[in-house]
């Protein structure tokens, strides 16, 4: 019934009308009562059905990943009037986009990146929100007829809606005026995040040199934010409910430790001038050098400063040779902004050079210790992190400088680490092989002959045909107390431990066999120049 009296179908109803009035003057060639028609078609707004759904703010934000990926992908998407995918849908999600990452890098509110097949995955937290979403990589989409387009237009058109409202709110939170105005020159120029930037900077300007109201100090205003803020404090803190104060500290405390991941975040490329070759995925690095606090240019029209600047540090470029090469600053691979940022420090650049194969794309999102299997490179991460909050103590005989050399660290991270693992496993083997030696002492001792052993075996494989309840009790007798759907749910649990189980074996055996490969192509390389 709810749905029956909701607005939009009467909207709908009016739009079908008109739709029939159209179509009849259209076929009496009655043009000029057509074109009335069509400029007073009724239009519909989901303003409504945005603040039903979502009465908070906080609850739009908990539910943005799927708009986001919708909205991003059609903005790559190109347009096909066959498919009723229209030139100005496909404007309004670069629009909207473009808004949204602006406003995630003027905030530094960025936490993970990683560059996949798919395309790019991002992670940003605002207001305590993790917020995840995949923006495709930019290259020529090609359409198949496998997609209904109209189920995802349907879809696409509340999602702008709601990224609308959403960027409004964000905007206004900032003190910034929404929809933002633009640099014509920067829009023809399809510089869109950049004139975004220069537009938040003007903002910024403007707010700064706004004057003080007439008649009051900076200290009376200091005063009356004070006590406003002890106002929505006390609002906030009922005095008849139980442990408000433990959630108040608690809140305080998350935001404190958001602030000061925010802070890292925006200090991580301080004091660094990046400048982008045309090969590299240019709107990507825009968008994530920013919001980790570098300063970023490009080859191209509209460009902040040129490439002869001699105030660059780092240049990233994505091809095998370089022609002009500047000795004031550092060539490297765009995987090196990543894994800076997924780190959180400035990796050395050494492995990142150019026609070098870089260091494997680790994933952020993957927890290497729940897998059971923590990659090499992981660990020299570990090590760098550790090498740069000062929390490994330098060995007797060894002074800081060593530590502080961060390629000395990485140069050790990559020592082969398979010859220590061999020598492992041969340890645990032998004491495996000792420990079975003297239980068969024991049994001799016991009087247990080799005989009796023999028809044990042969008693147990006959015992083999008994039902799979009493094995699994004769294994385990706890499990003869489950119910049939407990013992599922504890077999699938024994399944899936042992699909990871093969899965680790199987990424340390592909370990294992690159690393030989790597050994024979040596021994090959150094008897071909010998």
């Amino acid at each position: 019934m709810y749905i029956l009296h909701d607005p939009l179908l009467e909207k709908f109803r009016e739009i079908r009308a008109y739709q029939r009035k159209t179509k009849k003057a259209k076929a009496k060639k009655n043009d000029e009562l057509a074109k009335l028609l069509l400029s007073r078609a009724p239009s519909y707004r989901l303003d409504m059905v945005i603040r039903d759904r979502y009465p908070t703010f906080i609850d739009a934000l908990r539910d943005l990943d799927d708009p986001l990926t919708m909205v991003h992908l059609f903005a790559m998407l190109p347009a096909i009037d066959r498919l009723k995918i229209e030139v100005k849908r496909i404007h309004n999600c670069r629009r909207l986009c473009h808004e949204w990452q602006a406003y995630i890098s003027r905030t530094h509110k960025l936490r993970k990146v990683f560059v996949a097949v798919k395309g790019i995955y991002y992670q940003a937290e605002v207001d305590g929100q993790k917020i995840t979403w995949l923006a495709p990589h930019a290259r020529q989409q090609v359409l198949t007829d496998d997609v209904d387009f109209n189920v995802m237009l349907t879809f696409l058109e509340f999602y702008e809606a709601l990224l609308g409202f959403v960027n409004f709110q964000l905007y206004h939170s900032i003190n910034v005026k929404y929809p933002p105005i633009l640099d014509p020159r920067l829009e023809a120029l399809a510089a869109d995040l950049y004139a975004l930037s220069r537009y938040f900077d003007a903002n910024h300007r403007a707010a700064i040199q706004e004057p003080q109201v007439a008649g009051t100090s900076r200290s009376e205003q200091e005063q009356e934010e004070s006590d406003l803020r002890l106002a929505q404090l006390q609002h906030q803190l009922p005095a008849n409910e139980p442990g408000a104060l433990m959630h108040l500290v608690q809140d305080a405390s998350s935001e404190i430790e958001e602030e000061e991941t925010t802070r890292n975040c925006k200090n991580l490329f301080q004091n660094k001038k990046i400048f982008l070759s045309r090969e590299v995925p240019r709107e990507s690095l825009l968008f994530v050098i920013p919001a980790f606090g570098g300063i970023v240019s490009w080859e191209g029209d509209g460009a902040p400063f040129a490439e002869s600047d001699d105030s660059i540090t780092h240049q990233i470029v994505d091809r095998p040779t370089q022609g002009h090469v500047y000795l004031s600053r550092e060539y490297v691979q765009p995987q090196w902004v990543y894994d800076c940022i997924n780190a959180r420090i400035i990796l050395p650049t050494e492995p990142y050079m150019v026609g070098r194969d870089p260091p494997p794309h680790l994933s952020p999102f993957v927890d290497d210790e729940a897998e059971g299997y923590v990659p090499d490179y992981a660990k020299t991460i570990r090590q760098l992190q550790a090498a740069a909050k000062s929390d490994i103590q330098p060995l007797p005989g060894t002074g800081n400088d060593e530590l502080d050399n961060s390629q000395n660290m990485l140069a050790e991270g990559f020592i082969n680490r398979t010859e220590a693992m061999e020598a492992a496993e041969k340890k645990q083997e032998m004491m495996f092989l000792e420990k079975q030696y003297h239980n068969e002492l024991k049994m001799e001792l016991q009087g247990v002959s080799s005989i009796n052993k023999l028809n044990s075996e042969d008693t147990e494989s006959k015992e083999q045909s008994l039902p799979d309840v009493e094995e699994q009790s004769a294994e385990d007798p706890s499990r003869l107390m489950m119910s049939r759907k407990k013992r599922g749910l504890y077999k699938a649990i024994e399944m899936g431990k042992q699909q990871k189980k093969e899965r680790v074996e199987k990424l340390k055996e592909r370990k294992r066999n690159i690393e030989a490969a790597q050994k024979s192509e040596k021994k090959h390389k150094k008897a071909q120049v010998s």
